[in-house]
């Protein structure tokens, strides 16, 4: 696989889980660069002082401090130049169906993407 994207900004509590999602990022040449922040709270600090300005963002639903839902709330108010073409991936071990509907119905959501992050489901968001 070729590189797809420039940023992608990995946001998840669990590190575990950004280890194995970072290395499968790397592995499959998914972007040029893999930017993990364990915190929302953080990440929304990032991308508001223009520390980053990702083309893909992997969002986890459930954090102690702010939901995935929660942030895409805070992410609707600020001013990006390319929010409205990000690709954002929930990328959850929920089997919740509300929480696929309303990822389904979220305008900045482009797929749901079920945990652990493979390999073959990296290619198929490529496709």
């Amino acid at each position: 696989m070729s590189v797809s994207f420039k940023t992608c900004l990995l946001i998840d509590d669990n590190y575990i889980d950004n280890f194995v999602t970072r290395k499968i990022l790397e592995t499959g040449n998914f972007a040029e660069n893999i930017i993990v922040h364990s915190s929302p709270h953080d990440a929304l600090n990032a991308l508001r002082k223009g520390e980053i300005l990702p083309d893909v963002i992997f969002l986890d639903i459930r954090m102690p401090s702010m939901s995935g839902f929660e942030f895409l709330k805070e992410y609707e108010k600020l001013d990006l130049s390319n929010k409205d073409i990000v690709k954002i991936f929930m990328l959850s071990s929920s089997l919740d169906p509300t929480d696929m509907r309303s990822s389904s119905e979220n305008k900045y959501i482009a797929q749901f993407v079920h945990k652990p992050l493979t390999y073959k489901a990296l290619q198929e968001l490529c496709l």
